[in-house]
């Protein structure tokens, strides 16, 4: 089974990178912008994961991913959009290359990237969108988040239509809006606050999500939380 994960150079998507790379059954692209960690991971898992440096957000991004699946002879049957940008900031003080930016990596990206893959697609595929609380409707919201969460809730209306859109193609979307998990994002956005939950174990139940989930789910947006925040 061929895998694609973004923003694996920590947190969550470091973890899950580790936990498909185990299963000599899988080979893993690991998408992230820098190495860090990976570059070790790597020697761990020679054959099973594939770390592939790029900027999800650069004008080249998709040509040079086209260019590495062809390489690979690579057929993902699961797509986890895992990479996120938090800035906490207060509304007064929000600019619009603010927003820009979430929207590009929270939003844009996960669209280019399910657009471009539809060729690629081995089935039946699973794409997973990594979502939030903040932006699932009707949660506690929080001041400094509140582009960050609007992002989310976009990516998680994206993906209620793409289960529309691609009905009868044999891919099912579904968006995971997920609470604290202890990882370098929730430090920035809580600074001081300790999750229940750390990384790995959220990591663990998005691996068996994404490996089960489309069997019983499609367009959902599903919240994974214990804790507010």
């Amino acid at each position: 089974m061929d895998v694609i994960i973004t923003g694996c150079s920590r947190g969550i998507g470091f973890e899950l990178s580790r936990i498909f790379a185990t299963d000599s059954s899988c080979r893993v692209l690991a998408i992230s912008r820098t190495m860090k960690g990976l570059s070790d991971l790597k020697k761990l898992f020679p054959n099973t994961l594939f770390p592939f440096q790029d900027d999800i957000t650069s004008a080249d991004f998709i040509n040079h991913l086209c260019l590495r699946l062809d390489e690979l002879h690579f057929a993902p049957s699961l797509l986890i959009n895992n990479a996120g940008l938090l800035v906490n900031k207060g509304f007064e003080s929000l600019t619009a290359n603010n927003l820009d930016d979430m929207m590009n990596v929270n939003l844009k990206s996960p669209f280019l990237l399910i657009q471009a893959l539809m060729p690629y697609f081995h089935k039946p595929a699973h794409i997973v969108n990594i979502g939030s609380m903040g932006g699932f409707q009707g949660s506690v919201k929080f001041p400094g988040l509140s582009l960050y969460s609007a992002s989310k809730a976009a990516l998680a209306a994206l993906t209620e239509c793409l289960a529309v859109e691609l009905q009868g193609t044999d891919i099912h979307v579904n968006c995971l809006a997920i609470g604290s998990a202890q990882t370098e994002m929730l430090e920035e956005a809580f600074p001081g606050y300790v999750s229940p939950v750390s990384a790995r174990e959220m990591a663990t139940f998005i691996h068996q999500f994404a490996l089960s989930g489309h069997r019983f789910f499609n367009g959902k947006v599903i919240p994974v939380s214990s804790t507010t925040p």
